[in-house]
């Protein structure tokens, strides 16, 4: 999923896919337990939150000027799918996504303008609008692995990838005799649906996207022996809110990706002998939009699957990892699995034989109790 590289991609967002079943039901009230609800309004909120709120907008354009005022509208959306969940003030302003950047002295000022300012129940149920608690209940129908695929997406959203992915995991499904459901409610992560699968995917999931309890749900969850697949943008934003899921979960925090050309053609290597990748050849062509990471994720102790040869793509030199760049990689959390790629931004990515190979012993593997991660 693209988000930054070496500039601002502006494409199109649209509304995400709405796929739910009729079991589905709205819980009234609104949602007061989102992970931000209460916090103070800071440099690191999530943009968006200092946008819907008056005083906090004000405070940014009286220190910021013309700098915050003038953002481009991809970056100040209030309604979400949109940009300006998965940025904050201190990104766009210390790293030159908005001209120079700015005297930390000036974005520290802002910082203390902003933590004065008070968080109303109002603010909270703004904050916390773009969450659900939705009473999902997608239930598998079949036998062999069963699969829920969550996509509700608060952040940056490309319709063609997120469609894509599900397409290419449905046509999986049915050559491999899987049972799987999608939704896009968040609703649905919680202790009872969850037991009901062997396995979570999250399609280029992008912006925080669960309120409190469903965060201890899949945390649980996972840690208790589930499974998740985590697809491109699930690892691709410019901010995060969790540290649990990028550090533990993930295991990397996404640095940017090239642009101009944004898609470059780049060798994979596959690394030893595995489960996931059983059968590929021991390197291969792909296009595709090649992240790169503030630190290798190999550092958590993660079995890296496949690395990328910097020499065949030519990033930048602030996205350049050195000759050990992982692009995919598994690990256990407690008892659970986790396997990740960043390979997915194009639709062509899913009809890739290799590709297409990976990601079904991917979920073979993250479907399945593994020995090695009930030490």
């Amino acid at each position: 999923m693209g988000v930054l590289g070496a500039g601002l991609a502006q494409p199109a967002l649209a509304a995400p896919s709405q796929t739910a079943t009729p079991s589905e039901t709205a819980a009234s009230g609104p949602v007061m337990d989102c992970p931000m609800a209460q916090a103070p309004y800071s440099i690191d909120s999530p943009l968006i939150d200092v946008l819907l709120n008056p005083a906090a907008k004000a405070a940014a354009a009286a220190e910021l000027g013309e700098s915050f005022t003038g953002l481009t509208p991809f970056l100040t959306g209030t309604k979400a799918p949109t940009f300006s969940a998965i940025v904050t003030l201190r990104g766009v302003f210390s790293s030159g996504q908005a001209g120079a950047p700015k005297d930390p002295a000036l974005l520290a000022k802002l910082d203390a303008r902003l933590r004065q300012l008070p968080v109303t129940p109002a603010d909270q149920i703004t904050r916390c609008a773009r969450y659900d608690h939705d009473r999902a209940d997608p239930r598998p129908s079949g036998k062999g692995l069963h699969v829920l695929v969550f996509e509700k997406i608060n952040g940056f959203l490309d319709a063609k990838s997120v469609g894509a992915a599900r397409e290419a995991l449905q046509g999986l499904a049915q050559e491999n005799g899987w049972s799987m459901q999608v939704t896009d409610k968040g609703g649905a992560i919680r202790p009872g649906v969850l037991a009901r699968y062997d396995l979570v995917v999250w399609n280029n999931i992008s912006g925080d996207a669960l309120t409190l309890p469903q965060r201890r749900a899949l945390k649980d969850w996972i840690e208790l022996g589930g499974g998740f697949v985590g697809i491109h943008g699930a690892a691709g934003d410019p901010a995060t809110f969790w540290d649990w899921y990028t550090d533990s979960l993930v295991g990397a925090v996404f640095l940017g990706h090239p642009a101009n050309p944004q898609f470059r053609p780049a060798t994979l290597r596959i690394e030893g002998q595995d489960a996931v990748t059983r059968g590929l050849p021991a390197q291969f062509t792909m296009t595709d939009e090649w992240y790169s990471f503030r630190a290798n994720p190999r550092l958590k102790g993660v079995r890296v699957l496949a690395t990328l040869d910097e020499a065949s793509y030519d990033p930048p030199a602030y996205l350049r990892m050195g000759a050990d760049h992982p692009i995919a990689w598994k690990h256990c959390v407690g008892r659970g699995r986790a396997f990740y790629s960043a390979i997915g931004h194009p639709p062509s990515s899913f009809a890739d034989a290799n590709y297409r190979r990976m990601l079904t012993q991917a979920v073979e593997w993250a479907g399945k109790p593994d020995p090695a991660c009930a030490k």
